[in-house]
């Protein structure tokens, strides 16, 4: 098998706040937002949102009524710590760290190297979405 992820869903705490965000977050990331689906689930509770890509699906989800106000903490057992997706180039992160700036991303560490990361090469942008979910956009290269 190859190590391939297919989808990924993260629970946001507020759909209303969220998709503003996400709908202008996604087509940074190489998401068509002519791709975006949207289904409600009353049985299950859930509003759901994919992004969809050839080569993943990013959907974003409601949470349970019964813990919607409970606060995110991404190093609780089960909790998504952070998300990386990797950019073709250091200028492609650079560019877009204005962008994200712009659609009101926190960011947590502006575009740098990271020396003490494996390659040595290491350069990203930590930032986190209006519910506090972390991300990362990445760029290195392995010498391969």
């Amino acid at each position: 098998m190859e190590p391939t992820i297919d989808h990924i869903q993260v629970t946001v705490r507020d759909m209303a706040e969220a998709l503003p965000f996400y709908d202008a977050l996604m087509p940074l990331l190489g998401f068509d937002p002519a791709r975006r689906t949207e289904a409600t689930l009353e049985s299950a509770d859930l509003h759901v949102v994919e992004y969809i890509h050839p080569k993943l699906c990013f959907c974003i989800g409601s949470p349970r009524a019964s813990v919607a106000d409970d606060a995110p903490h991404r190093r609780r057992p089960g909790a998504l710590h952070h998300l990386a997706f990797r950019a073709s180039s250091r200028a492609e992160i650079d560019a877009m760290h204005p962008k994200l700036i712009e659609i009101g991303a926190t960011i947590v560490a502006a575009p740098r190297e990271y020396p003490e990361y494996n390659p040595p090469s290491y350069y990203a942008v930590f930032f986190k979405d209006p519910t506090g979910i972390k991300y990362e956009v990445v760029h290195y290269t392995t010498g391969a």
